[in-house]
């Protein structure tokens, strides 16, 4: 599955996420949202409310509509147990939660639901709100900002709070930085507006930068003296005005601003945005409790979709099929035991088990997905390539007519031509395009388009399409391609087409990650 994550000790399996044969897990879906957790209806259905009110007051304040996902494009999210566990499953003594976010199946993994009312929440969630942050803001807009600007402003939502009679606070003190504002090596503003744009992310300033983003950001937003400035400033990047050369022409002289900030650190009065509940339309929310087999397979499934090596993807399916014997009618258990088996490279029976699992509940869109990956992998060894990939396109077509605006089924169409090495045509070059529109948060689809525009010769698009990656401050690898992509470009002719492989070492194009953990979200 995700064979960039870092590998996972196989000790984790015996000790994470132990459930009982009496869990009660259930499951809550929103229009946002889907999350699974071992807790109660009530709590649940809270945290469901919680987080549909701070996108709606994310819409409201940004004055972007980002609008209602396809089923399986929502943001699923694994309550996954204690501090200890949430380590054990990131890999990570520090990690508290994460987002992993990907075409048709972003997840984020966060502790025990802890809803508070009156204050600020628990970390974890600070951590959870931080995250969705940008993948709201991504979604209302691909265009590259720079790296404050991003942090800056989910730092700034992530301070949110919520009131027990449905109103929510956004832009209050981002306590949780208090000790970075306060004892960590100061970054000034010029430092702040640089900060990344030479790739480098300095240790030694790090633990400052995300609590002066913050401050510089809210200071920007509420000071009464400087109000349009930041839209000024965001005008004139769009504009193609390097970061430090926008803050002198919208903030003007930078010591002036870096001495208004220090005060402003050190106000004890400052503002904050209190949205009432009646702005604040949240849809209808609805939790079931999990049927006995489907909670038993929790665990299993949390890990899966963490992402596995191959080791580990062996005991978990040694699990599955255990649970998979004792409930073998379970629509949900045999789509799990169907990814557990792809996982391992048994195509034959993830498919039978995905089989199995349609059969009984032909809903099941994961079950479709898991088909599908396997009769991909098989049809790279098949002799009659065009009927093995035809094969393979059939459960993608049958999700496609249950759910249109599913991103995988839209990706593995172009692929189905590339793997073959065919010319795609001009749809499934549109079917490429539409799953990057469908998940704007997703940079490897992004990635792989502009790898099909450079083909095409469309280089102005192709640079569109790299530049919100190349400045990606999470983007690891796949940024620093595109930043190769970028300055190779940046001579090439209009129309001509380029051939992406003239600077790699690796062949043409792989139109996705192919990590098997395409859980639609309401599975």
């Amino acid at each position: 599955m995700f064979n960039q994550v870092a590998k996972l000790c196989v000790l984790i399996v015996c000790a994470l996420l132990s459930t009982s044969a009496a869990a009660k897990w259930h499951m809550a879906s929103s229009d946002h949202f889907v999350i699974y957790a071992d807790d109660s209806e009530k709590d649940i259905r809270q945290f469901a409310e919680n987080l549909e009110r701070y996108h709606a007051a994310m819409e409201l304040l940004t004055g972007a509509k980002v609008g209602k996902p396809s089923p399986s494009n929502r943001v699923t999210i694994f309550v996954a147990g204690s501090e200890r566990e949430m380590r054990e499953l990131s890999g990570s003594k520090t990690i508290a939660g994460f987002y992993l976010p990907r075409a048709g199946f972003s997840r984020a993994f966060v502790q025990d639901i802890r809803n508070r009312s009156g204050g600020y929440p628990h970390f974890s969630m600070t951590i959870l709100l931080h995250e969705y942050a940008h993948h709201f803001l991504m979604s209302q807009s691909r265009f590259a900002m720079p790296r404050w600007l991003n942090e800056g402003a989910a730092e700034f939502y992530a301070s949110a709070s919520f009131e027990r009679d449905g109103s929510l606070w956004i832009g209050r003190p981002a306590k949780h930085r208090a000790n970075e504002l306060f004892y960590a090596s100061k970054l000034d503003v010029t430092e702040i507006l640089s900060y990344g744009i030479d790739g480098e992310d300095r240790g030694d300033e790090r633990d400052a930068f995300y609590g002066r983003a913050w401050l510089l950001y809210h200071y920007l937003s509420f000071s009464d003296e400087r109000q349009g400035q930041l839209l000024t400033y965001k005008q004139a990047i769009i504009n193609g005005v390097d970061s430090l050369e926008a803050g002198k022409l919208a903030f003007g002289d930078l010591d002036k601003l870096q001495a208004e900030v220090d005060r402003y650190l050190n106000n004890r009065r400052t503002k904050a945005y209190k949205v009432p509940p009646d702005w604040l339309s949240i849809g209808s929310i609805s939790v079931r409790q999990l049927p006995e087999g489907e909670a038993e397979m929790m665990e299993v499934r949390i890990r899966s979709q963490r992402g596995v090596d191959k080791e580990l993807a062996a005991e978990l399916l040694t699990e599955a099929r255990e649970i998979a014997a004792e409930f073998p009618n379970d629509p949900g258990v045999l789509t799990a035991l169907a990814e557990a088996e792809y996982d391992v490279g048994n195509n034959a029976e993830a498919i039978a088990a995905a089989d199995a699992a349609i059969a009984l509940d032909p809903g099941r869109t994961n079950a479709y997905v898991q088909k599908g990956y396997a009769l991909f992998r098989k049809a790279i060894d098949a002799e009659d390539k065009d009927a093995a990939y035809s094969a393979a396109m059939a459960p993608f077509s049958q999700l496609n007519a249950i759910e249109t605006d599913h991103p995988i089924p839209l990706i593995y169409y172009y692929r189905s031509y590339v793997e073959r090495g065919l010319e795609p045509p001009e749809n499934a070059r549109h079917a490429l395009e539409r799953a990057a529109q469908l998940a704007p948060f997703d940079q490897g689809v992004w990635l792989n388009v502009a790898m099909m525009q450079m083909q095409e010769g469309k280089i102005e698009l192709a640079r569109a399409s790299l530049h919100p990656l190349a400045s990606d401050p999470h983007g690891g690898s796949q940024s620093e391609l595109a930043k190769t992509y970028i300055a190779a470009l940046s001579d090439h002719p209009e129309g001509e087409p380029f051939e992406p492989s003239m600077i790699l070492q690796s062949p043409v194009i792989e139109p996705v990650e192919d990590d098997g953990s395409g859980n639609a979200a309401d599975d």
